[in-house]
């Protein structure tokens, strides 16, 4: 059931029926949706603003026609223009009275939608370096990357959830040579720590498990003796490490991409060679980068991706001087093999830090898909750490930052999970460690997860009070009483919920649904505490019948939340202590 797409329906079919639609009109641009204003009705639509100018008709004109046969509708009880040709509805009672009895029946489907249409998209996130613990950055992006795929599976989109291991540079080597230092340190030898190594303490039960593997074997030998089979065990130990982090936050990928794979297999070859074929690779000479001067830059002739021609601001080589690829050569062919795995679209989550990769990443993509698949990227900006209000930075374990597992550690997967959709992903986020723990309404998630154990407090007095709450029982409660305005205004906002979303997944913004179940708690609160002045509108009331009816409302309430707080990954709590 989604009420706003229902009288959408039935204002595209009013204006059918007066003949206000012209051939060629654009029907997907006329809205119906909740007014800015409150007061001015229940929606309102742009129906006549829209049609006007094709029609060559004023759009008060338009509106006047249209409200008339809106008004003999059942479920209309007021149509009015207003402005220039807006056209504000109030639904009639039983509309709002019906609402209650629908969410139950559906349960977790209500707002379940099927605009994605089963189409493939490809959620690619967190993707961390797997050189040590991922940090509180790494925390945001995996926030905002799962709870967008679970978002758009709830859309109707089929989503796989997918880290792409960057398991393929120097890096990766630096990362076996420390490990390699921890392993002598566990033989109780003097080690030195160059500049650039890693040397967090993570990293010593990885050097006493190589010692387990190899004893001694490795002492004094060359790095040719040991680097190789040092680098895939220290790979393999974080990432053993980040899917045990994951997991702490609750998330789990359904697919791993080894960046190493891509080597010596001919598969950045096969990209690239599709980009050739297509006329994008050529020998050339790049301008100067912008604030260059001539003394501190040579040119010189490189291999070259023709990356303007898709959209990018200059062409990007894609090979070395000695012949060995760029860093963004095997990222072209990763997505080579996305869009080769048949996916529609393609979602990347990168760090702020990336934001000049953008355009190339969007090029090449185009390129590779013949503008076939899209690709989106979300760029996840910083987390500011406070503690009593001091900024808070410092993680023992890994040396020089807070790791995503000491935020967990800290206020609970819940907690960091939802505090860190309040914001937009593209906006900086605080995150107080004291403040994302308050028992107070002042902290979105304490809010919205209270909201839902108080109807579970509701549901449990009703069954000592020997009220039957089963759903069933509650879907078929006699709705004629619910005629308050603060009971029809929170029905008001559960019918927002299909509607939110359908946006919430088209503008790819998982964070609207955090903002939307804050919202939907506040009600459900406002209206609680209404009751402590007015007893009639109390939950529970001495006749059962009036009972069921009351808790039939909140706890579509609870299913809503229920269903929200699933997409975000966040529990939702039976009961607070």
């Amino acid at each position: 059931m989604n009420l706003f797409a229902e009288i959408r329906e039935l204002v595209l079919s009013a204006l059918d029926a007066e003949g206000l639609i012209p051939d060629g009109a654009n029907r997907d641009a006329i809205t119906v949706e909740p007014p800015r204003d409150p007061s001015h009705g229940d929606m309102a639509t742009n129906a006549a603003m829209v049609l006007a100018k094709p029609l060559g008709r004023k759009p008060r004109d338009v509106a006047e026609a249209l409200v008339g046969r809106l008004a003999q509708d059942d479920r209309i009880a007021t149509a009015e223009v207003a402005g220039p040709g807006f056209i504000n509805l109030r639904l009639a009672q039983p509309v709002w009275q019906a609402l209650p009895a629908a969410i139950l029946e559906q349960g977790a489907d209500y707002g379940r939608s099927t605009l994605g249409q089963g189409q493939k998209v490809n959620v690619e996130y967190v993707s961390a370096n797997p050189t040590g613990p991922m940090h509180v950055g790494h925390a945001r992006g995996a926030v905002v990357g799962d709870s967008l795929a679970s978002l758009l599976a709830y859309a109707g989109y089929d989503v796989t959830r997918e880290y792409y291991i960057n398991d393929g540079g120097a890096q990766v080597d630096v990362l076996a040579r420390s490990v390699y230092l921890r392993y002598l340190e566990a033989h109780d030898l003097s080690v030195d720590w160059p500049e650039g190594s890693y040397p967090g303490d993570y990293l010593i039960e990885v050097g006493e498990a190589l010692k387990a593997k190899v004893g001694d074997a490795w002492i004094d030998q060359p790095e040719d003796v040991w680097l190789d089979e040092a680098r895939e065990f220290a790979t393999d130990a974080m990432m053993d490490l980040i899917r045990a982090d994951l997991d702490a936050l609750g998330v789990r990928m359904d697919h791993f991409f080894s960046e190493k794979s891509l080597y010596g297999t001919g598969r950045i070859e096969a990209a690239i060679d599709s980009l050739r074929g297509k006329g994008l690779i050529y020998r050339g000479v790049l301008e100067p980068p912008k604030g260059k001067t001539p003394e501190d830059w040579e040119p010189r002739e490189q291999t070259l991706f023709k990356s303007t021609e898709h959209g990018d601001d200059v062409d990007r080589p894609i090979m070395k001087s000695d012949g060995g690829w760029t860093y963004f050569a095997p990222d072209i062919a990763y997505h080579y093999d996305k869009v080769e795995r048949g996916f529609d679209w393609l979602i990347d989550i990168f760090g702020a830090d990336h934001g000049g990769y953008v355009k190339r990443m969007k090029a090449a993509v185009a390129a590779l898909s013949d503008g076939k698949v899209p690709l989106d990227i979300k760029l996840v900006q910083l987390v500011k750490l406070y503690r009593n209000g001091e900024p808070f930075k410092m993680s023992k374990r890994a040396g020089t930052f807070v790791t995503l597992r000491d935020v967990v550690d800290m206020v609970g997967a819940d907690v960091a999970r939802f505090h860190m959709l309040t914001r937009k992903n593209d906006a900086p986020l605080d995150f107080d460690f004291d403040k994302v723990v308050e028992q107070s309404k002042e902290n979105p998630v304490f809010y919205v997860q209270y909201a839902h154990a108080r109807v579970a407090s509701v549901l449990r007095k009703a069954v000592e009070a020997g009220i039957d709450v089963g759903d069933d029982a509650l879907a078929g409660a006699d709705m004629t009483g619910m005629t308050h305005p603060a009971e029809l205004a929170l029905a008001g906002k559960l019918a927002e919920w299909p509607r939110l979303v359908e946006i919430a997944a088209r503008n790819t913004e998982p964070h609207r649904v955090a903002t939307y179940l804050s919202e939907l708690a506040a009600d459900l609160h406002a209206l609680w505490n209404r009751g402590n002045d007015e007893p009639g509108l109390r939950f529970l009331q001495d006749d059962p019948a009036t009972s069921q009816s009351k808790i039939a409302l909140a706890r579509a309430v609870s299913v809503v939340i229920s269903a929200g707080l699933g997409i975000l990954g966040v529990t939702p709590m039976e009961e607070m202590r």
